[in-house]
């Protein structure tokens, strides 16, 4: 059994798939805006909402991940807690 606290691992092939999936949405997002036939101060634009977007979603994952971490750290130092209490106090001591 896994402790709460440990790193949980994924597989070769879901880094992979991960990994793939940004970098073909990235460069398919790239090539489409480069061959949109507008003003390139209108691409410039749309580039920039494109890295703002990604950026801004890095942060929002890094973030919910620490909220979950951290929830995660205090469940298992309340439960500690309880346990040092419960064993502190046990009648057949």
């Amino acid at each position: 059994m896994q402790s709460p606290l440990s790193n949980q691992v994924h597989s070769t092939g879901w880094v992979v798939q991960a990994w793939a999936s940004f970098v073909i949405s990235i460069a398919g997002m790239t090539i489409g805006i480069v061959h949109l036939p507008v003003d390139n101060w209108v691409k410039g634009y749309m580039g920039m909402g494109l890295a703002f977007t990604v950026g801004s979603t890095v942060s929002m994952s890094k973030t919910t991940r620490d909220i979950h971490e951290s929830k995660r750290l205090t469940a298992r130092v309340d439960e500690a807690r309880v346990e040092k209490i419960l064993n502190e106090n046990h009648p057949l001591k």
